[in-house]
Formats: structure tokens, C-alpha cells, sequence
């Protein structure tokens, strides 16, 4: 049981820092990019940047979701990448269908991954939120 913590808390710092470090240089990117904050965005900007940050969040996601799937491989829980992927994406999403599970040695992992999972999608509907209201506030008139 030591182990499983110890790997799926090595695996939790690991996603954490590639989600945050991900998500600073997702805003970096587009600071330098639309750089002139007094000028309102057009409907074009605002769904481009909105696009950005949502298919960099699901980049984020995916890369994430196969480092868990990876660690499966390493541990002998899969021998195949195509379903470690699957059980990955169904953990880590928390949709949890139960066609497949981990073995009695490594089973605390799933748990640990759909923390992981809830844990990070929160926090990427944070940077989605937090963008979709600046540019509500940018496209309001000034009163």
C-alpha cells in the first residue's frame, strides 16, 4: 500500500506542475499575443481565445490522462497501451464505468487518479471561467 501512495502521490505532484506550469504559459502566450488590454476584443478574437485556452486545457488533459495510462504500463497493471489509455480516461474523468479495474497490489491508484482528475477539471473550469468573464467584461460597454 506504501507504494501505491507513493507513486500516485509522485504522480499527483507531476500532473499538478505540468497543469500549472501548462496553464501560465497557455495565458503567457496569449498576453504577448493580444497585448492591448484598452482596446475591446472583436467577436473573432474573443472566440479564437476561447478556443485556445479550451483545446490547451484538453492538450493538458490528454497528456496528463497518458502519464497515469503510462504508469499503469510500468506498474504491470496493462500490458497494452489501448487499454491502459481507456482506464485511464474513464478514471481520470471519474466516469468510473467498472468494465475494467486495477488488480488488489495497485487498486488505490484508480482512486487516487480520479482525485487527480476532479482536482484538475476544476481547476481548468477556473482558467475557462476567469477567461470567459474578462472578455464579457471587455465587451461591455464602459457605464
Amino acid at each position: 500500500m506504501l507504494l501505491q501512495l507513493t507513486l500516485g502521490t509522485i504522480m499527483i505532484v507531476a500532473t499538478v506542475v505540468l497543469h500549472v506550469a501548462g496553464v501560465v504559459l497557455l495565458i503567457a502566450r496569449l498576453i504577448r499575443r493580444y497585448p492591448d488590454h484598452a482596446v475591446r476584443l472583436t467577436t473573432g478574437r474573443s472566440i479564437k481565445i476561447l478556443t485556445i485556452i479550451t483545446l490547451g486545457l484538453f492538450v493538458l488533459h490528454s497528456i496528463e490522462i497518458w502519464a497515469w495510462a503510462a504508469l499503469y504500463l510500468v506498474v504491470g497493471e496493462f500490458s497494452e497501451l489501448s487499454p491502459a489509455v481507456y482506464f485511464s480516461t474513464v478514471t481520470f474523468t471519474t466516469l468510473g464505468y467498472g468494465d475494467m479495474t486495477l488488480g488488489p497490489d495497485w487498486r488505490i491508484l484508480s482512486g487516487i487518479e480520479a482525485a487527480n482528475g476532479i482536482i484538475l477539471f476544476g481547476a481548468s473550469t477556473a482558467v475557462m471561467l476567469a477567461a470567459f468573464r474578462r472578455i464579457i467584461q471587455d465587451s461591455l460597454p464602459d457605464h
